[in-house]
């Protein structure tokens, strides 16, 4: 049969499809990140921005698909994290203007909306890579385009997007050298691969093998983790009272076949859950279980959910970092500044930092945890600021902080900053009595003279350029590039410190991470000494997560 236009409850279907579709799939594309380093998040980041519009979209009660194509879009923009999430969501504003005012969809209007949606994604791009998202949004784009002109049934056309997708993901490695050479396709492009084939489930009316659908109170009591936000409650509170630091969620696909599989009851499933933790909330439809609970232990709970099925999505937060964060802008909140500086860190260290330095408001985030473009945002309003100026401190944070910038009732410039080092070097030139964009041009202009090295530990067996990398052992990594496999965490800090340095270098500062101590940035400091004594030390501890040592060399 065939279907010559999409009505307001086929695009909801299509929404919920795809938001379930990413979903499903966003611990697979995480693993497909290219550096064997611990922050792989374009899966994470493009499921909370898909479900971010879908919260949106099923609030919208229109029979029109151009007003809800409307709340897509805005609830894409304001969830939208990491340069994937954003990518996304400016796929999807275009595909908005394409669609504004239509109460329903033809294959042609389909087709000239996802054309719409890469002319978007394009512009918003700086300096737009091939073998990327880019690349698989653009052909699929085309093979719509060529569908429409041969027949009217939108379903066709939906499914040459998909197969354009597909196509276009297959050849992202050869677009990309670093894909080919690690063996991988694009993640962010698969992420939207997942997002179209959702969309044709959507529309066929199909129920794919790993689509489900929870209630939707069940869903937003989950998604939207109501008591996290009560901070009026949580500023009574010291962060050391926390007993169970970390908010953890799973799903589990109930349906799916694993080894050892044992039956389901739900009931006997929370009484276990709740010996793991507390402020726990589980729910199940039979197929899929969903979990929210706040333990010390996130990898017992996702074993246990491994004896009933699959794991579906996983996110973890940790609380203590998140009240720290609440604790200090509550106290900020009290007095507003004409001219605020914001900046995304994480440990308690680096904040303080940055606090000495001048800056007014703490985003809690970095790497593996993106702040949305709506935390950019509220963090500029709760500032009470007439002006700020926003220190992204990660390459995947830079385009959320432009979309919130863009956006803001107040002027906001961005400073491309990329690590915690040059977020610190930017505000010494930052001036108060300036304007936002003498602030932006002076805060930027030193940035290319910090080096900023970063050791990790690999989470798999790989070869990046000429290093051999093994799964566990410590990488050294400088300005973005590995430079160092080493089983020891001070020699390896030792030797990537070693390629930092040149004839000009005077201070070296190390922040020592949540996994690392005192100690032994002590030792990497006595060990550059023995053959470095011209050089000027600052040690100081950090507390971030993910990286033992954080570096600058100026």
């Amino acid at each position: 049969m065939v279907l010559t236009e999409i009505n307001s409850d086929q695009f909801r279907d299509m929404v919920r499809a795809a938001t379930h579709r990413m979903g499903k799939n966003a611990e697979f594309v995480n693993k497909l990140n290219v550096f064997p380093v611990p922050d792989g998040d374009t899966g994470t980041n493009m499921n909370l921005t898909i479900e971010s519009g879908a919260k949106a979209v099923n609030e919208n009660l229109s029979e029109s698909v151009g007003d809800l194509t409307e709340s897509l879009s805005k609830g894409m923009l304001m969830g939208a994290r990491g340069n994937s999430g954003v990518i996304t969501s400016q796929l999807f504003r275009g595909f908005y203007k394409a669609t504004e005012g239509k109460d329903t969809l033809t294959a042609q209007d389909l087709a000239n909306a996802f054309a719409n949606g890469v002319t978007t994604a394009y512009k918003a791009v700086m300096k737009p890579v091939e073998g990327t998202i880019l690349t698989v949004a653009r052909v699929a784009a085309e093979e719509g385009k060529n569908k429409a002109n041969e027949t009217d049934d939108v379903s066709e056309v939906m499914r040459a997007v998909v197969d354009g997708a597909k196509k276009a993901l297959k050849t992202t490695p050869d677009l990309l050298p670093v894909l080919k050479q690690v063996g991988v396709v694009d993640s962010g492009g698969q992420g939207l691969v997942f997002i179209y084939q959702g969309f044709l489930e959507g529309v066929l009316g199909e129920k794919g093998n790993d689509d489900y659908q929870l209630d939707e109170g069940e869903m937003d009591e989950l998604i939207n983790a109501a008591h996290h936000q009560a901070e009026s409650a949580q500023v009574q509170l010291a962060t050391s009272d926390i007993k169970n630091g970390y908010c953890t969620e799973i799903m589990v696909d109930l349906t799916a076949d694993v080894p050892n599989k044992e039956e389901f009851n739900l009931e006997q499933f929370r009484e276990h859950l709740s010996n793991l933790g507390d402020s726990l909330l589980a729910v199940s439809d039979g197929e899929v279980a969903k979990v929210h609970v706040h333990t010390e232990h996130p990898g017992d709970v996702f074993t246990y959910g491994q004896k009933f099925g699959q794991l579906g999505k996983i996110k973890i937060d940790n609380m203590r970092i998140q009240h720290e964060t609440i604790l200090e802008n509550n106290e900020e909140q009290e007095e507003s500044v004409d001219f605020a500086v914001i900046a995304v860190a994480s440990g308690h260290g680096i904040r303080e930092l940055f606090k000495s330095e001048g800056v007014n408001r703490i985003i809690s985030g970095g790497q593996t945890m993106n702040p949305s473009t709506k935390d950019i945002m509220d963090a500029i309003t709760k500032s009470g600021a007439k002006k700020a100026i926003i220190l992204p401190n990660n390459g995947n944070i830079i385009m959320a902080a432009k979309q919130a910038a863009e956006v803001s009732e107040i002027p906001v410039g961005i400073v491309p900053t990329k690590t915690i080092s040059q977020g610190l070097t930017a505000m010494l030139s930052f001036d108060p009595d300036a304007s936002v964009e003498e602030n932006v041009e002076a805060m930027s202009e030193d940035l290319d003279t910090v080096k900023s090295g970063e050791v990790t530990k690999a989470i798999r067996d790989t070869k990046i350029d000429d290093i051999e990398v093994k799964k566990d052992d410590y990488l050294g990594i400088v300005d973005g590039t590995i430079k160092i496999d080493n089983p020891d965490l001070v020699d390896t800090t030792v030797s990537m410190i070693e390629k930092m340095l040149d004839e000009d270098s005077e201070i070296i500062t190390i922040m020592y991470g949540s996994d690392a101590t005192r100690a032994e940035a002590n030792e990497v400091v006595k060990k550059l000494k023995a053959t470095h004594d011209d050089l000027e030390f600052e040690v100081h501890d950090g507390g971030q997560p993910v990286y033992y040592f954080l570096v600058s060399v100026e």
